[in-house]
């Protein structure tokens, strides 16, 4: 893990504008500069990048923060990632800690499957590129295909040598435990009674799983090598009913999560804001070698939930690209709906008949794909809307026809793109269009109840289930909030902002001394006389960290909280620490002590108020609740009219009327 010191040396080494400026196009507007924001489609510049406050905002998505953050989210990788890509462009050695045997445990077997597997892609790559039967064989296929050798080093794609352990052998050679061959579904054992084993015993024999394969790479979001394919060589597939063969599931990999070569593919796909789907390996290696480079696969499954909100990451709009027979037609049914409930667009092209993305794509330059892409591709319900209807004349199996088209309409979430494919329909089933509007409600109040039904069964779940818990002694104080205040927010963005900033000066302590108080430790002092805290888990440890480095010489909360190892608080004090006209220190108006002091001393006010007005809330609710149990009304009763004269306190210390 990377020490807190090699951190801070990386986050004074950086220039966030040299940074930002490798991805986006600035131009300086005053003491900062600006360009089009990355992260969703913008048209005119709105992502403003300040290089005095080391930090970047877009004013219409609101994505922002340090240049971690931006890296983070730009690069799709993690936080330890970003932090290397920045010590790497700024000449900075990592500084590693020693991890705790706790952390060393969590991150032990993960780690160490990461590295096996990327010792294993060099080791495929390196047959394919230097071994006799590598050269012969593997690349003689891959040629065969019409790859060229520079995405052959792109994708790394490699070759298994057709001896049985010939991976296995060279891994333990090189001191990689057997254990990890398993896991990562690189070997499996032999012996017929260790088959479910995930550790391999001292007598058994490790299997390569990809032994005479042809291989291909499958890289996470980050570069990360998760896992393999391996397909047998054309030679050899006469007869052979599996082709390929993939990594099992494994801690690393859940083929339901992955895309093959969105690694390669994301920046093409922010760029081009679009993403196109196709099936297989090959079809995603010849569209990049014809220069489409927004291209991943799913390896003939359907979509799952989790790639579709990865996709969604990088762009709403992806086209399903398939060829035109049966087969063809059929993948670009599956997972629609789940697409459309995802908000995504949907576009959908077959191929000629004959023809795949694979062999399409070596016929043709990138321009004439993507202006066949464009002359061709139709909008998903028109494309389920002719299939589905094309020759049908029953009308039971029209109306079921219809019914399909409309229940895949309902799960659209904008309603506007819900209210205009509904016109369209009607206007092409030549079927009333109120017809459509009351048929699709039912299907989205049918899925509200279902979910509601859902949100039920797994409350009362949870219930039976803190039931069988101890129980916690009661809580008597009724300074909690079950919810995120905005009066919670503004607390923070001052915190953030000005924590560092006394707002009481010459104090008088018990002890007769002088004390001053600064923002962050008057606001814990106030909250702590009556042991209130934030509802939100992230705003108490802002807090806490704010007055544990007030004593620091040269704190200064919105660097220190902008610049934190916490990629979580980071983003929050950029999007609250700034406004849109705030980028420059030399246009905020400066504030007396005395103004900042009543502001917090207000919000403090508004916060105890929010409490107490929640309180109340929650004893008439107990008193509808109470029924004829007039000894527990008269209790609530009393509570209420506790709470109520504390608010009327409350409310005369703000200045305001006595609330009746």
């Amino acid at each position: 893990m990377i020490d807190r010191a090699t951190v801070d040396k990386i986050m004074e080494a950086v220039n966030i504008v040299d940074v930002v400026g490798e991805f986006v196009n600035l131009r300086k507007a005053g003491v900062n500069y600006k360009g089009l924001c990355p992260f969703h489609d913008d048209k005119t510049p709105s992502f403003m990048v300040s290089p005095a406050r080391q930090i970047c905002k877009c004013f219409a998505c609101g994505e922002g923060g340090n240049a971690v953050n931006f890296l983070m989210k730009h690069e799709q990788i993690t936080y330890p990632e970003a932090l290397r890509w920045l010590a790497k462009k700024y000449n900075i050695e990592i500084q590693e800690r020693e991890l705790t045997d706790d952390e060393k445990r969590e991150q032990s077997d993960r780690e160490s499957m990461f590295v096996v597997n990327e010792w294993a892609c060099q080791y495929f790559h390196e047959i394919l590129k230097n071994d006799v039967d590598g050269m012969a064989i593997g690349k003689q296929y891959f040629r065969s295909r019409g790859i060229r050798d520079d995405i052959i080093e792109k994708f790394q794609l490699g070759f298994a040598l057709n001896k049985r352990d010939a991976l296995a052998n060279e891994a333990k050679r090189k001191g990689y435990k057997p254990e990890f061959l398993v896991k990562t579904g690189l070997c499996y054992e032999r012996n017929v009674e260790n088959a479910n084993s995930q550790e391999p015993t001292a007598n058994s024999q490790l299997i390569d799983r990809f032994a005479g394969r042809a291989i291909f790479p499958w890289l996470n979001v980050s570069g990360k090598v998760v896992a393999f394919g391996g397909r047998k060589l054309d030679a050899a597939t006469k007869g052979v009913q599996q082709k390929y063969v993939n990594s099992p599931d494994s801690e690393i990999y859940h083929k339901e999560r992955e895309l093959y070569g969105i690694y390669q593919a994301k920046k093409a796909i922010v760029k081009e804001d679009c993403v196109y789907m196709v099936e297989g390996y090959t079809d995603v290696i010849a569209m990049h070698q014809c220069g489409l480079e927004n291209v991943v696969a799913n390896s003939g499954t359907a979509l799952s939930v989790y790639q579709i909100k990865l996709l969604r990451r990088f762009t709403p709009n992806i086209v399903l690209l398939y060829d035109g027979d049966e087969a063809g037609i059929h993948a670009a049914m599956r997972g629609t709906d789940m697409l459309l409930a995802e908000g995504m667009n949907i576009k959908v092209l077959l191929l000629p008949d004959g023809d795949d993305p694979d062999s399409f794509a070596r016929k043709h330059t990138a321009q004439q794909f993507k202006e066949y892409i464009e002359a061709n591709q139709t909008d998903f319900i028109q494309f389920k809307t002719e299939l589905m209807l094309k020759n049908v004349k029953d009308p039971i199996k029209r109306a079921e026809a219809i019914n399909s088209i409309v229940r895949s309409i309902s799960v659209i979430p904008d309603p506007i793109v819900r209210a205009t494919y509904i016109t369209e329909c009607a206007r092409r089933l030549d079927v009333e269009e109120r017809t459509l509007i009351n048929q699709t409600n039912k299907f989205i109040a049918g899925d509200r109840e279902e979910k509601l039904k859902t949100a039920e069964r797994e409350e009362q779940r949870q219930q039976g289930t803190e039931a069988t818990k101890d129980q916690a002694p009661e809580d008597t104080s009724f300074y909690r909030l079950s919810f995120e205040s905005t009066v919670e927010r503004l607390i923070i963005q001052n915190i953030i902002r000005h924590g560092d900033e006394i707002i009481f000066s010459d104090l008088e302590a018990e002890d007769g001394s002088t004390v001053s108080l600064n923002v962050a430790q008057y606001i814990d002092f106030d909250l702590g006389q009556d042991q209130l805290s934030f509802s939100t888990p992230l705003y108490n440890k802002i807090l806490r960290e704010a007055v544990e480095h007030s004593e620091d010489a040269d704190f200064k909360a919105d660097r220190y909280f902008m610049q934190h190892p916490d990629p979580e608080i980071s983003q929050l004090a950029a999007t609250l620490g700034i406004d849109s006209h705030q980028l420059s220190r030399s246009f905020e108006r400066q504030e007396s002590e005395n103004d900042l002091r009543q502001r917090i001393q207000h919000l403090i006010l508004d916060f105890r108020m929010d409490i107490v007005n929640q309180h109340m809330k929650e004893v008439q609710r107990q008193l509808k609740d109470a029924g004829t149990d007039m000894n527990r009304v008269r209790e609530l009763m009393e509570e209420y009219k506790q709470t109520q004269e504390l608010r009327n306190a409350l409310a005369r210390r703000r200045g305001s009327d006595v609330i009746v």
